[in-house]
């Protein structure tokens, strides 16, 4: 698999676990992408609406706060272009079509397989 150069691109890390966290910007790293970090929903929307320069948001739905879809539903207020990836560890049949219709733009259960994220992050930055 060849990695994308993105570093050209941000991407909002909205994660509380700090373990996840390192996980998923150690995935992100060869990609060269800008990573910012949030470690709560009411954190997120903040840095959503003060930097335009984020591309997609990688969002946990379990969050303290103010929970994932809480927190996408806001930032849609005000960026309503922004891509919005849910993740979660507790994927059951069905998920990815309710966080879709809830108003994400994508889906990615837990554990993250490094090709699954490379290619749904692509397709956002592409559309």
């Amino acid at each position: 698999m060849t990695i994308p150069n993105w570093e050209d691109r941000t991407i909002l890390i909205v994660e509380d676990d700090e373990i996840s966290m390192e996980f998923l910007t150690e995935l992100l790293a060869p990609s060269n992408v800008k990573i910012v970090v949030a470690r709560d929903g009411k954190q997120a929307v903040n840095f959503c609406e003060n930097n335009k320069a984020i591309d997609v948001v990688l969002m946990d739905v379990r969050l303290p706060k103010m929970n994932g879809k809480e927190a996408m539903e806001e930032i849609k207020k005000s960026r309503p272009d922004l891509p919005i990836i849910a993740q979660t560890a507790f994927a059951m049949s069905g998920d990815k079509e309710k966080y879709i219709q809830s108003g994400f733009d994508d889906y990615i259960s837990k554990p993250i397989i490094m090709l699954d994220l490379i290619q749904k992050i692509s397709k956002h930055f592409t559309n």
